[in-house]
């Protein structure tokens, strides 16, 4: 499907050639990671895709799962003519999308890094959801990239315009897009963001059409679809695996499986962007600690009382800010768990070395 020209079509900077530059050599090259599947990586280099291997190296060094090599990521790639080839190094990101690991673990996992732009994508049927856009723009704006609000399946919905108009309102300032991806329309609206060389992902539920608008985007059906249920329009995933695809046009898409648990990670200044009007409101309360629950002299929880805040977004933001602090508690925890188990190491190892210059 790739022909590689130039790493520049594949997204190549200057920031990627400086960090490259220390480890460059015979038998090295730069590549950007496809696709990956048990384990086995699919790498886009200038003399085409190489099979390769995360070393041992790597793996040992890598602190945490978020460390290890993640589709659209720039990585150093030892060449092996006789079998596959070995990731001696991940190149810094200029950006990641990163959520909770499923299940009880403590761990981040990047679903997709150097992204340009993020289009989150909802369907305009039983799949429409404002609450959980809530969720994925605040971490899209986390990552760094851009985000876009595509709304998809125009062509089964009589009340685009509400629609539209709903989820502008609770993202100012996020471009809301109404497509559909069975006809076509609205798709000249996403040009601008599909230029050459830039990397866009595509994020939302099961169900939401994401293979369906890259197999538009494409022009042929690159990736599997599946049909949605009648009662709820979800689907299982179409998508299983996350994959970069060029498109006709020079841009690269970021096809995601759709994800049943999107658990934050770490919140920063994307929370004020995300719920600016909460932010707005918090400035106006007695303590500048207020939670927005209990705390007398609240003027979120005046705002909601009053109507002029809607009570679901306050909901809403509460929720997310409870599971932000569980999430840095655990995250706390953890890391004292982390140095503890440094201390021991280093302790075994300085009792080693007493017993064995006492001999």
């Amino acid at each position: 499907m790739f022909g590689v020209p130039d790493l520049r079509d594949l997204g190549w900077t200057d920031h990627f050639a400086r960090a490259f530059a220390p480890w460059a050599g015979p038998g090295v090259v730069a590549g950007r990671v496809a696709l990956e599947h048990n384990h086995v990586l699919r790498v886009l280099t200038e003399s085409g895709e190489q099979l390769a291997e995360v070393s041992g190296r790597v793996r040992h060094e890598a602190a945490s799962r978020q460390d290890m090599p993640a589709v659209g990521d720039w990585v150093v790639l030892r060449l092996d003519d006789g079998g596959r080839c070995q990731i001696r190094a991940v190149l810094p990101r200029t950006g990641r999308f990163a959520r909770k690991a499923a299940g009880d673990t403590t761990q981040a996992q990047v679903v997709a890094a150097n992204i340009d732009t993020v289009f989150l994508v909802s369907g305009l049927d039983g799949d429409f959801n404002p609450r959980r856009i809530e969720r994925y723009l605040l971490l899209t704006r986390e990552s760094g990239a851009t985000p876009v609000v595509i709304l998809n399946k125009a062509d089964v919905a009589d009340d685009v315009d509400d629609a539209v108009a709903l989820v502008e309102g609770l993202t100012p300032g996020v471009p809301v897009l109404a497509i559909s991806a069975a006809d076509g329309r609205g798709f000249d609206a996403l040009d601008p963001y599909l230029q050459p060389g830039k990397t866009v992902a595509l994020l939302g539920s099961s169900g939401a059409g994401k293979s369906s608008i890259v197999n538009r985007l494409v022009g042929s059906k690159v990736l599997p679809t599946r049909s949605v249920r009648e009662s709820d329009s979800r689907g299982r995933h179409a998508s299983v695996h996350r994959q970069m695809i060029a498109l006709p046009g020079g841009a690269l898409v970021i096809d995601t499986p759709g994800m049943r648990e999107l658990q934050l990670w770490s919140v920063g200044p994307g929370a004020a962007d995300t719920f600016g009007d909460v932010a707005d409101l918090a400035a106006g309360c007695r303590f500048r600690d207020c939670r927005h629950k209990q705390e007398p002299g609240c003027a979120v929880k005046a705002a909601v009382e009053e109507g002029t805040l809607d009570a679901a977004r306050y909901e809403s933001f509460v929720k997310l800010d409870d599971e932000r602090v569980a999430v840095e508690k655990r995250q706390e925890e953890r890391a004292l768990l982390e140095q503890k188990r440094k201390g021991k190491v280093i302790s075994r190892a300085i009792k080693v070395m007493q017993k064995s210059r006492g001999r």
